[in-house]
This record gives structure tokens, sequence and C-alpha cells, in this order.
């Protein structure tokens, strides 16, 4: 499919999808005239990506993982699964900082001053 289709079908904008390809996210093949060509598989690794991303993996992560695909594969559920036990971890860890960082904020509320080199807020 041409990047225009991957665009339709995704929703994600063309530049965002020549820049995972720029970064080895994605891959296309090249028509005589230069052009883009995209496999249906592409298409789940779109969705991959954009879920991963949304629950905050990075794309230098997300790269790491879809190194194990098969040229030309799209992540099957089995695939999926697999790269969610590996990163629960990580969301697990980023879930208690940021739990640890309300607790803080909250405090800091408390007392409101937000001075600079005495507020945990502001430090």
């Amino acid at each position: 499919m041409t990047i225009g289709e991957l665009v339709g079908r995704s929703g994600v904008p063309a530049s965002t999808l020549r820049y995972y390809e720029r970064h080895g996210l994605l891959r296309s093949r090249r028509t005589t005239g230069n052009q883009r060509r995209y496999d249906e598989a592409m298409l789940r690794q779109v969705a991959f990506i954009r879920a991963s991303q949304r629950v905050g993996i990075s794309l230098a992560d997300i790269g790491e993982v879809l190194e194990f695909l098969p040229e030309g594969g799209a992540p099957t559920p089995e695939f999926w699964a697999r790269a969610a036990r590996c990163w629960g971890q990580a969301i697990d860890e980023r879930i208690a900082a940021l739990e640890r960082r309300r607790e803080v904020f909250s405090a800091c509320a408390d007392c409101g001053c937000l001075a600079f080199g005495e507020c945990a807020l502001v430090a």
C-alpha cells in the first residue's frame, strides 16, 4: 500500500510514518519511481507502536522488540503478549513513581510555599 493508504487506514500522519521508518520501526520497499510501498503487515505494526507509546514505552524500546519480528511480519497476539510481559515491570515502576510524585505534590500543596531551594517540587 502507498503511504497515503497507510495514513488513511491507520490515522497516523505521513510525517510520523516517515519518522518511524527513518528510525527502523517500519519498513517499506521503493518503486522504480522511488515511492514507498508498505506491506499489509505494517498496519498492525503501526498499531503496535501506537499502543505501546500510549502506555509510555519509548520508541527505542519498541524498536528493540520489533527487531524480533521476521521481515515483513505483523505482530501476532502472541508477540503482543510477550511484549506486554516484558514491559509489565517497567509500566508498574512508572506507575509507582507517579504515585510517589502525587504524594509529594499533595504534601507540598498543603505547605504552599513553592520556595526555590526549599520546596521538593521546585528544587
